[in-house]
């Protein structure tokens, strides 16, 4: 049998993989649980909602600024496989990280059939560039800037890292001081043989600039790299290859597999300020918690 993609010769294999709701007994139980946890963020914690940062209406974001000025940032780029969900189903994580006295700001973006994962890739540089030059009228620092994002998420901070940031933003080659990427996807081959396909429309091109794994850059930014240990076997494998490409080239990395945790808790942590997550986020900006 000729093989689709690495040892899988069919959709069928391959979706086993890469179905993520499929990957637990009931997918709605999180989803509740995001919905729940981000209502209370937002009821909770002061919040600056629906700021433009680009000329469409889903270039949107979401600032929950910490309880001092001039904080530290956390930008989180949420997760959907680039089809669905938006910045409101994830107010949660700024649960955590305001306990620490870090701003999170929250990126909405368009999705899938609508715009191409090209497009939501410039709409994620765009958000953080964003940040990079305005949060200090937010109240955050933007020396002190972390990137992270969860899933389709964890691809676009990846995508993020290899920005020609002087070149295309004029700003420093390496403006972020760290970045965390939970149960990213970092070679999206797969992904064109999966019952994503027909939304997603995957072709050689769009793989090929849009898979980070394969154009890793040397960088100065710090990351973080997890995953939960109750994930499909393959969202282990794509993170220690892009652990792998990004070590090769001289890069700072740090593994971190979640025991016991599936893809939809693995970002729990950034709601809990004691978690593994929070303090690292904490770690990387300078603080000592």
């Amino acid at each position: 049998m000729a093989k689709l993609y690495r040892q899988f010769g069919t959709q069928a294999q391959i979706d086993a993989q890469y179905d993520v709701e499929q990957s637990v007994p009931d997918f709605t139980v999180y989803a509740r649980h995001y919905i729940d946890e981000s209502r209370l963020a937002r009821h909770r914690l002061r919040c600056e909602l629906d700021i433009p940062y680009g000329p469409t209406r889903e270039e949107t974001l979401d600032i929950f600024p910490a309880a001092d000025r001039n904080a530290p940032v956390f930008v989180f780029l949420h997760g959907g496989y680039w089809r669905m969900l938006s910045s409101k189903e994830f107010s949660c994580v700024a649960l955590g990280l305001h306990e620490v006295g870090i701003t999170t700001v929250v990126v909405n973006y368009a999705l899938a059939p609508k715009v191409s994962i090209d497009e939501i890739t410039r709409q994620a540089r765009s958000a953080v560039a964003w940040v990079l030059r305005r949060i200090d009228r937010h109240g955050g620092d933007p020396s002190r800037v972390v990137v992270g994002g969860h899933s389709a998420g964890g691809h676009l901070t990846a995508m993020c890292l290899q920005t020609p940031w002087a070149e295309d933003y004029g700003l420093s080659q390496d403006p972020l001081v760290g970045a965390v990427m939970v149960s990213g996807l970092y070679d999206l081959q797969p992904l064109r043989y999966s019952l994503m396909q027909p939304l997603i429309q995957l072709d050689d091109g769009v793989i090929r600039r849009n898979s980070p794994m394969f154009s890793v850059r040397e960088c100065a930014t710090p990351v973080m790299v997890t995953w939960g240990g109750d994930e499909p076997d393959e969202f282990r494998r794509q993170s220690d290859d892009f652990l792998a490409a990004w070590t090769s080239v001289g890069n700072r990395a740090k593994r971190n597999e979640q025991p016991g945790a599936n893809h939809f808790t693995a970002i729990y942590g950034f709601e809990d300020p004691k978690s593994m997550l929070c303090q690292w986020v904490a770690q990387a900006v300078g603080m000592r918690r």
